[in-house]
């Protein structure tokens, strides 16, 4: 697969989200099925793996250390930190420098190895600074756990707060063709910054896939079914639905199929961008690597920005609680 930079680290130009295996999307599939699908994605040419603690409460590092131990040299390894359980089990945001090198210490240990390549902070807690939860993970790095630091679902203004501690390698938020917060403010600062970019959901949860089913016709714990649920109601999953007819005819005059569009979509928006599509199934593992080797031109480009967009899409990305809570959507208030 064709490789881009990522801070120091050289990647795949498409890295494998790894948490749809643990969750996510209705019940997680057998361990050893997994682990083959994983193995399967090296051999494909992925060298950059995504996971966190909170993925199963540890069952997708535990996975990764597993099945990966003996080619731990084959990929670059992030995870994240920044959520807790509390004592009546609720998974909560916890930023607290302690909590975070505690998280640490645990997901070293499911991994099974010696140091973390790029470890995120998963969430800014509110009720902690910035600069106080990446000055934890700036220690980490000085103990040589953990090798760079990244951010996740943040804002403008937090990012130059935590690069202001300690150099930030990458961000990681949401960004597909229907969902373009990043481009208000974020893109712009991590490129002036010399940060990375990696995009979860690129591909807008299945949705830009053709395959994706609305919110009655999913598992109740799926994710399309809870946080993402406005974009998936069947009123608004109608109308969204209708952008896939002109969607799916630029595939196919593309030559491609809607996911790899998507994806070679994201790639054309900068050379530090590293998307990190999810999935179950080896062979959709393998169509997504495909994309990275799909140039558009940037008439199809922009043809695609103005086809699927904020403007153009019905409902928001998350619940509006979990909107108001997100750290990243502070650069566009809604």
């Amino acid at each position: 697969m064709q490789q881009r930079k990522l801070g120091p680290f050289t990647v795949s130009a498409i890295g494998l989200g790894c948490m749809n295996v643990s969750m996510g999307y209705g019940p997680r599939i057998a361990d050893d099925e997994a682990g083959r699908l994983f193995n399967a994605a090296l051999d494909q040419g992925y060298s950059f793996l995504d996971t966190a603690s909170l993925y199963g409460l540890g069952h997708n590092e535990s996975l990764i250390g597993k099945y990966l131990k003996s080619r731990r040299d084959e990929y670059v390894l992030a995870s994240k930190c920044g959520f807790s359980r509390t004592e009546d089990g609720k998974t909560v945001m916890d930023g607290r420098p302690e909590v975070l090198m505690q998280t640490c210490e645990d997901s070293l240990r499911r991994l099974d190895t010696e140091v973390i390549d790029l470890y995120y902070l998963h969430r800014i807690d509110p009720k902690v600074p910035v600069e106080e939860s990446v000055g934890a993970l700036a220690r980490m790095v000085q103990q040589g756990k953990v090798r760079t630091i990244g951010l996740s679902e943040i804002c403008n203004d937090s990012l130059r707060r935590a690069h202001a501690v300690h150099p930030i390698t990458a961000v990681q938020s949401e960004y597909s063709l229907w969902t373009r917060t990043p481009e208000q403010k974020i893109l712009a600062t991590c490129a002036e910054l010399g940060i990375g970019f990696v995009p979860f959901s690129p591909l807008a949860r299945q949705f830009l896939t053709g395959k994706s089913p609305d919110v009655t016709q999913v598992d109740e714990n799926d994710i399309r079914a809870t946080i993402a649920r406005p974009r998936f109601e069947p009123e608004n999953f109608a109308k969204n639905s209708q952008l896939l007819i002109p969607f799916g005819a630029i595939a196919e005059r593309e030559g491609c199929s809607m996911a790899q569009l998507a994806l070679a979509w994201l790639l054309a928006q900068g050379d530090s961008i590293v998307p990190i599509p999810g999935t179950r199934h080896a062979d959709r593992m393998i169509e997504n690597a495909g994309a990275a080797a799909i140039e558009l031109s940037p008439a199809t480009v922009e043809e695609l920005d103005a086809l699927i967009n904020e403007d153009t899409v019905a409902g928001y990305r998350y619940t509006d609680a979990l909107m108001k809570s997100t750290d990243s959507e502070k650069d566009w208030p809604r």
